[in-house]
């Protein structure tokens, strides 16, 4: 009974120290952070994998800004703070710079620049007439041979929610996420002829995401223990914003390459890694949908397999042993969802202690359809339905075949393009009731198949294949095209 007592009071109080710790989870304990440098989240692999210019090209940003209008959801309306940053000016500037591929000059605050100008102007004459003494002239402000124009086009809430609980004898614990997407659109422009050479466009989700657990329960007579503790992650607008409009410089570069705008430093980098990168991720793109998911085949039409298998058989005889089984078999992809199947394999069954009621060994072959639920996914459930034939050795008095329907269900994961795994169970049911040689009962024989194993993918997949097309048409080919400065 003490020691009862003891743990109780000992779970209550490591649960209420948990609740009480939480808001330290990721903070000093009672403590202030101090300032830091920004964080750069992928901005550096970024910038590192792209080639060197052969010169930097000067660009020219005057307002890059929130077009969206839309101001912060909250759960009880819309504040007045706006959903997105309005400083997208400074980021896209900032990114401009840290890639080291183009000279970005003021334009944002021109006015503030030529009034500073004049300023100096009017402070060397004064000292000129003063002293005697000529004063150089100011340089010459730069001129960009192309402006950078566009903005966040659009702030998508709650494009994706969802959430899951469970409670038991009051414990529980429970989560809520949701997604919110940024679109960003930038565009190049000539400054000689007022052509917009290209535009590209990124998104980025922000996700928001909630985690608590509770307990609520009597420990003890009159005696009543509730606890609860939890903690909710925003990822910050800002951030994706910045990750946004850095993704689509690296979009206008490499883009870039083929309006020829600006040449890398070493000519080998038109066909090199990072642009065949770029053309593999914009190619792979084309089969993505607006909420993540691939719309692309990952799978190629034939496919061969093996796998190991556990029955158990259900007949007339009592005391059903497993038995183990090997399957092979060969797929063809009609379409996107269905398949066409083949398989051929051995067996087992048996029944009573040991296997002395019945005790026998078959082959078999059979045919059908595989359903695959998610054939765009890595993961997918499966379903499958056919018929075939399973064969022994002659007996006296039996059917050496026996016609049989087979159903199942289970799923299958991709390691590789080509490689994936399977597991799942089935069921075969015969159509006589002679697999035992025995006739009892309502029903005809039958036995359920848990099996697992290996499939190998052949040939290309649609992914592949859609991905070759695209270098072919959209690689550039070396150019020796002067840097746009002025004269684009």
């Amino acid at each position: 009974m003490l020691f009862s007592r003891l743990f109780r009071l000992g779970t209550a109080l490591s649960l209420a120290a948990l609740a009480g710790c939480t808001p330290y989870l990721h903070q000093h304990l009672l403590a202030t952070q101090p300032a830091r440098l920004g964080a750069e989240v992928t901005a550096n692999s970024m910038w590192r994998g792209l080639p060197a210019p052969k010169t930097k090209s000067v660009v020219a940003v005057y307002k890059f800004r929130d077009q969206t209008g839309q101001y912060k959801p909250t759960e009880t309306g819309a504040s007045f703070s706006t959903a997105v940053t309005q400083g997208a000016t400074t980021i896209l500037l900032r990114a401009l710079e840290e890639s080291g591929w183009f000279e970005p000059i003021e334009r944002e605050n021109l006015g503030n620049l030529l009034n500073e100008r004049k300023i100096i102007r009017s402070t060397r004459e004064e000292y000129a007439a003063q002293t005697g003494k000529k004063q150089p002239a100011l340089a010459p402000l730069l001129f960009a041979g192309i402006i950078l124009e566009g903005g966040i086009v659009s702030y998508d809430s709650n494009i994706l929610t969802g959430g899951a609980g469970l409670r038991y004898f009051g414990a529980g614990a429970s989560g809520q996420y949701r997604q919110d997407r940024v679109t960003v659109y930038l565009r190049a422009i000539s400054t000689n002829s007022g052509k917009i050479f290209k535009t590209v466009y990124t998104s980025k989700t922000i996700l928001s995401q909630q985690v608590d657990a509770s307990l609520f329960r009597f420990v003890d007579f009159k005696r009543l223990l509730e606890t609860e503790t939890g903690f909710t992650y925003n990822e910050p607008s800002e951030m994706a914003v910045k990750e946004a409009i850095e993704k689509a410089v690296v979009a206008l570069i490499f883009e870039g390459f083929a309006e020829k705008l600006w040449t890398p430093r070493d000519s080998a980098e038109y066909n090199g890694l990072p642009i065949q990168n770029y053309f593999y991720e914009k190619n792979k793109n084309l089969g993505i949908d607006v909420l993540g998911r691939e719309t692309q085949l990952r799978r190629s039409s034939l496919a061969v397999g093996a796998d190991a298998s556990i029955q158990q058989y259900s007949g007339d005889y009592a005391q059903p042993l497993r038995r183990p089984g090997a399957e092979f078999t060969l797929h063809y992809q009609a379409n996107a969802s269905t398949s066409l199947f083949v398989n051929v394999g051995g067996l087992q069954l048996a029944a009573g202690l040991g296997g002395a009621s019945f005790n026998q060994k078959f082959g078999y072959a059979e045919a059908g359809l595989l359903y695959r639920l998610l054939p765009y996914d890595r993961f997918t459930p499966y379903a499958l339905l056919g018929g075939g034939v399973t064969g022994r050795n002659q007996l006296r008095g039996a059917s050496p075949l026996l016609p049989h329907i087979v159903v199942g269900v289970g799923g299958e994961m991709l390691l590789t393009p080509h490689l994936g795994i399977i597991a799942g169970i089935d069921n075969h049911y015969y159509l006589t009731d002679q697999l035992d040689q025995v006739s009892t009962g309502r029903y005809n024989d039958s036995y359920f198949s848990g099996r697992a194993g290996l499939v190998l993918y052949l040939g290309k997949t649609a992914q592949e294949k859609a991905y070759e097309q695209m270098v072919k048409a959209s690689t550039p080919v070396t150019d020796k095209s002067s840097n746009a400065k002025g004269e684009k």
